[in-house]
């Protein structure tokens, strides 16, 4: 899956997850869903930790004592 924006896999993930609570999806296609979805959620999980360390990285260089 191309790099998304983390909204938009979020998005996508939302929608899948509406259609199988509503039973839209075909039997035939869940298999591939429940697939799309868990690459949706790893890539959105990888995005929050990335975002995580450069934020802790930022607090440490302002948190730091100039030189």
């Amino acid at each position: 899956m191309p790099d998304i924006k983390y909204s938009k896999a979020v998005e996508k993930l939302e929608e899948i997850i509406r259609k199988i609570e509503n039973e839209e999806i075909d039997i035939d296609e869940l298999s591939e869903k429940v697939k799309e979805a868990v690459t949706l959620v790893k890539l959105c999980k990888d995005k929050i930790e990335k975002a995580e360390f450069e934020v802790k990285e930022i607090v440490q260089k302002f948190d730091a004592p100039a030189a």
